[in-house]
């Protein structure tokens, strides 16, 4: 259970000494307000010898999880975040969202002596430059698709001109997960070309990356790094798609499961020696001493797999997917890839059975949305039925609204696809806001029988 807030002592406890740290952190912090801090945050309080989690800024949902509690921190406030975890002695701070990563807040906080499980800056440019780590995967001899950077929209003009057929459009920044468009046509991927350079991702747009075009079905890897060695996580399966049968523009992710068959444990090591152990080499050949996770976005082609693109922080809604699957050695697997010693970590067990996921996103997502509906819930978690919130706000007169575009995962195990699914779809029918949304079909791929999700 949560322990009352320790703040209220005058005198701030010293600093935790990360060299000296015991094999689990006692008191953590989690960065973020999304639906993959929810999930870190619920997994890590569960973990013997975790005595309270904090989660910052956290979320309508966060005060609900047990052994959590929120700290109404911006997640771009480094000092803020730097002072509250001298005054909470904490042990291990986890970094969820890519933003604050790239912006160097796991460097601000190192500097204090702080353990911390994400990248520094340098480390996060895998995620925040698309031409940095296409030049980097390229170094390395990583698979990936033929790409050309352009830096204005004259020169990705030209090469589109000169290439003369579809092509993958990137925006070479941040851009939410949105900043990508897989182009149909010669005329579409000038349209999104046109698109990236009005303006509409913003100083993420100011050059981009164009990509020759894959086939093959998409697949998640999660490794936990401490920057030499690693621990590879299921593998798992997004669903981008805002609409049924894979259909609409692309979403942040509207559900998804694990661990995804594409990969067995053959196929995960193949991808180890390939992509992931390479990637470790060619970051600490740049001298980046990398310590977090590295999510490889993969398509599984007729010539093998490919990276599509990295990621320098958890995935979601994978994340939330495969939390429930890890076992109780999670805080101090990820201590020790904070303090560079995973070798020293336990072995992170790994659940049998199945993970299912079904995003509850807001009326208009994933373009302009909605806020400030009532959220109204009747599940009941279980060991094996989770709710995370994402976008959700708790309003002062203590109701819980709707606040984002995805607003709720819904999260349910058991020992096959088709189970946790119809547990899943149970789980939603139970939750309930206006203008809710939702994909009738996620796990499509997996599922042998269709469920009777709610209408």
């Amino acid at each position: 259970m949560a322990p009352s807030d320790p703040t209220a002592s005058a005198a701030a406890p010293p600093l935790p000494d990360p060299a000296t740290a015991g094999a689990v952190p006692a008191r953590i912090l989690v960065v973020g307000g999304g639906g993959r801090e929810n999930a870190l945050g619920w997994a890590l309080a569960r973990c013997p010898g975790v005595e309270a989690v904090w989660i910052a800024p956290g979320n309508g949902g966060t005060q609900g999880l047990p052994g959590c509690q929120v700290l109404a921190i911006a997640e771009s406030d480094g000092e803020a975040l730097a002072a509250a975890c001298r005054d909470r002695a904490i042990d291990l701070v986890v970094v969820g969202p890519e933003s604050p990563l790239a912006a160097g807040l796991a460097d601000r906080l190192r500097r204090d002596g702080l353990a911390v499980f994400g990248p520094g800056a340098d480390g996060a440019q895998l995620e925040a430059s698309k031409q940095w780590a296409k030049a980097l995967m390229v170094e390395a001899g990583i698979p990936t698709a033929g790409y050309w950077s352009a830096s204005s929209r004259e020169e990705a003009v030209e090469l589109l001109e000169r290439l003369n057929r579809p092509l993958v459009v990137k925006a070479d920044g941040l851009a939410a997960g949105k900043g990508v468009t897989v182009a149909a046509s010669v005329q579409e991927t000038r349209a999104a070309i046109e698109e990236v350079f009005d303006g509409r991702f913003g100083a993420a747009g100011a050059s981009l990356v164009l990509e020759e075009q894959l086939s093959g079905p998409e697949v998640s890897v999660f490794a936990l790094t401490d920057g030499q060695a690693m621990v590879l996580l299921p593998p798992a399966q997004d669903h981008k798609r805002i609409g049924e049968g894979d259909t609409g523009p692309n979403t942040g992710g509207m559900g998804a499961y694990a661990p995804a068959p594409l990969l067995d444990a053959t196929g995960l090591e193949a991808v180890r020696r390939s992509v992931l152990e390479p990637t470790l080499a060619a970051l600490r050949g740049r001298g980046i001493d990398y310590r977090g996770v590295i999510y490889a976005g993969l398509m599984l082609t007729a010539n093998g797999p490919q990276v599509i693109e990295f990621n320098c922080r958890f995935g979601d809604p994978e994340c939330e997917t495969l939390m429930p699957l890890l076992g109780p050695e999670l805080a101090a697997v990820l201590l020790a890839c904070a303090q560079g010693n995973l070798a020293a970590a336990p072995t992170l067990a790994i659940a049998p059975g199945c993970s299912a996921c079904v995003i509850a996103a807001a009326a208009g997502y994933p373009g302009e949305v909605r806020r400030g509906d009532p959220i109204h819930s009747a599940l009941k978690p279980s060991d094996t039925l989770q709710l995370f919130h994402a976008g959700s706000r708790l309003e002062e007169d203590g109701r819980c609204v709707t606040a984002g575009g995805r607003v709720l995962a819904v999260v349910a195990q058991a020992g096959n696809f088709d189970a946790a699914f119809e547990a899943a779809y149970a789980g939603l029918a139970g939750v309930s806001f206006e203008g809710i949304s939702f994909r009738r079909d996620i796990g499509h791929q997996v599922r042998r029988r269709p469920s009777s999700p709610p209408s």
